[in-house]
């Protein structure tokens, strides 16, 4: 029997499995990282050790460490939640190795899986259905659409469409430098895109005993950058024929590999057809909402299976619809850039039938070393579309304060007609994006909320309202401009927004009328910088503008600034003096488990290149400067 178990991960995952084991009457061991000393999984264990440093290679990827700290600690076992280790043979055979329980598959099933290109050929030796590998270098234009993906690694990372033949050899040299910085194995194949793909996976749950457990599917079709987004447990629209077949399939890949404990077999789904993936040795982020459609903790099982349990020939029968969302810090608008910095408040409302699994909580500091995922939001229903209605109304209804997020991108895409039919695919935000990421309407009205609300606090400090009217006044949030100014008796009026009454005004919350109807703004300020307006149907995060620009705030034309803080891990082999061409990337940035390219903003001359690689750099750092050649 475990007794005390060690969780070599971090955020949402540590704190989902210390969970489990405090209803188990378990003790619980966190590790963390320099930056991480003060965070929520730290926090909620019952002990911690430190591995010195930021940077995951040197931290939550250092098996050694984890190890020594699992046995210095008095830990019996180790679990590797998702992530960092979670796949890594290795580690699963050093933590063997060293007389402690490993809460996982055994090593030989995750080497089977390791490899893409490997797994796919096993695969196919048990007869689960593939699609034809294509060799690059042999690649015509008839193979085309091409994915071309890392053999080593997932998590979006190494991945690249190409449309143009004549793209194939820069892309997969991108795509191989990707996987060989994030994997250290830049292996890359390719196998044919399918554009209207969805993507279905299996939960699978093995013993040591020979039963293997399906429990359902789950689409998880809409993502960016080919990570996942919104997960939903089943997935809609499976003739059950295919379903069989995907059941069939996922067991066939568990027992081809002798695995044991928890697993998923992902599947590429494509005119009534079912292609496999690549299986997933672990536990995935979407788990909750399997859990909820069946009512099983599959943690629980994960300890149980590990110290030797033998499942019940069938799992119990799954009743209603879950819906999952990722909470991330990131700006969708701005190509998802990641955000950082402090979350001040986290609120998600209380609806029956909600969950959340956090791994940051009020003041904690959202850094940029490792990935952007605040929290999961999971809604159960009896129905697929009661399921849908009500997480997209508690994430509406949600207090974020603190970095920029994909609130309003995930209510939008669970309200979209696509999704709400179901129809959904892997395309999904490649076609409708734009659209799903225009401002939020109503945002001059909260503009207008957060001026009275600053001007009410100003008036405050400096005493009692005067029962005189006040000169005009101006504020500018964002691209808004908003001109008020105080009435006798104390009210006020807004002569930029005369459809806009002005029922009450404190520091905290506006009343607003428009058209006769009254709404209610709740109005925070953290931090400078930023304040946040939520009402019941939207929220709105503003910037401040001044009159004037600062002028140490003004750049050179033609300059590229980093758009977020990160890790230089590439540049483009120019020089100053090179004639670069518009939307060319001059760097990679690497941040939050993401890279991001930072592209040259017109066609020119490169005048001078100061990014170089391994340099750690601060939002708006100086990258490079790009001279725009004259216009005809």
């Amino acid at each position: 029997m475990i007794s005390t178990l060690l969780v070599a991960n971090r955020g949402e995952i540590a704190c989902r499995v210390f969970r489990t084991c405090r209803d188990l009457g378990i003790a619980t061991v966190a590790v963390h990282s320099d930056p991480d000393a003060g965070a929520l999984h730290v926090r909620e264990a019952d002990a911690a050790v430190r591995l010195a440093g930021a940077a995951p290679a040197d931290t939550y990827l250092r098996a050694d460490l984890i190890v020594a700290a699992a046995l210095a600690a008095g830990a019996d076992a180790v679990h590797p939640g998702y992530g960092f280790l979670s796949e890594n043979a290795d580690f699963a055979r050093a933590v063997l190795d060293a007389g402690l329980v490993w809460v996982g598959p055994p090593p030989e099933a995750i080497e089977a899986m390791a490899s893409k290109t490997r797994a796919k050929e096993l695969m196919a030796a048990a007869g689960v259905p593939l699609l034809g590998p294509v060799d690059p270098a042999a690649a015509t234009a008839a193979d085309l659409p091409l994915l071309l993906k890392a053999a080593a690694g997932g998590g979006g990372r190494g991945m690249r469409v190409v449309r143009e033949i004549g793209d194939l050899p820069a892309q997969s040299a991108a795509a191989e430098a990707e996987a060989r910085s994030a994997f250290g194995d830049g292996e890359v194949f390719a196998e044919p895109y399918l554009e209207r793909g969805r993507h279905v996976e299996v939960q699978v749950l093995a013993d040591a005993h020979g039963t293997v457990w399906t429990l359902g599917t789950r689409d998880c079709s809409l993502q960016r950058r080919h990570q996942k987004v919104v997960e939903e447990a089943p997935a809609p629209g499976l003739a059950e024929e295919l379903r069989a077949e995907l059941d069939r399939a996922a067991v066939a890949a568990a027992r081809a590999v002798g695995y044991e404990g928890a697993g998923t077999v992902e599947f590429l789904v494509a005119g009534g057809k079912a292609y496999f993936l690549e299986m997933n040795t672990r536990l995935q982020v979407e788990h909750p909402v399997t859990e909820a459609v069946f009512g099983l903790d599959l943690v629980a099982w994960q300890l149980a299976c590990a110290e030797g349990a033998a499942l019940p020939p069938e799992p119990p029968a799954p009743t209603g619809h879950a819906v999952e969302a990722r909470l991330y810090a990131e700006d969708p608008a701005r190509d998802f850039a990641p955000a950082s910095g402090v979350l001040h408040h986290l609120r998600i409302p209380a609806a029956e039938g909600v969950r959340v699994d956090a791994g940051y909580a009020d003041g904690d500091a959202v850094t940029v070393h490792y990935d952007a995922m605040l929290a999961k939001v999971v809604a159960h229903a009896p129905t697929r579309a009661d399921a849908v209605r009500r997480l997209a109304g508690v994430l509406e209804r949600a207090e974020i304060h603190g970095p920029v997020t994909n609130r309003g991108l995930l209510v939008r895409s669970l309200r979209h007609p696509e999704f709400a039919a179901g129809a959904m695919d892997t395309g999904f935000y490649g076609r409708h994006l734009a659209a799903l990421t225009e401002p939020a309407p109503g945002e001059e009205h909260a503009a207008v909320a957060a001026a009275l609300a600053a001007a009410t606090a100003r008036a405050g400090r400096f005493g009692a309202f005067r029962n005189l009217p006040s000169q005009p006044q101006t504020a500018r949030y964002g691209d808004h401009e908003v001109r008020y100014r105080q009435t006798r008796g104390g009210g006020w009026a807004v002569d930029s927004h005369p459809e806009v009454r002005v029922v009450s005004a404190a520091a905290d919350l506006v009343r607003l009328e428009v058209a006769g109807v009254s709404r209610p703004y709740r109005v925070a300020v953290p931090a400078p910088g930023a304040v946040h307006v939520d009402t019941p149907a939207a929220a709105y995060r503003l910037t401040p503008r001044p009159r004037f620009t600062d002028p140490a705030e003004r750049t050179a034309p033609g300059s590229l600034l980093a758009p977020m803080p990160g890790t230089v891990v590439r540049v483009a082999e120019l020089a100053a003096g090179d004639r670069v061409e518009a939307g060319q990337p001059l760097v990679w940035l690497e941040a939050m488990k993401m890279e991001h390219r930072v592209t040259a903003p017109a066609s020119g001359t490169l005048t001078a290149l100061h990014a170089a690689p391994g340099r750690p750099v601060e939002v708006g750092a100086l990258l490079a400067v790009v001279q725009e050649e004259a216009r005809p």
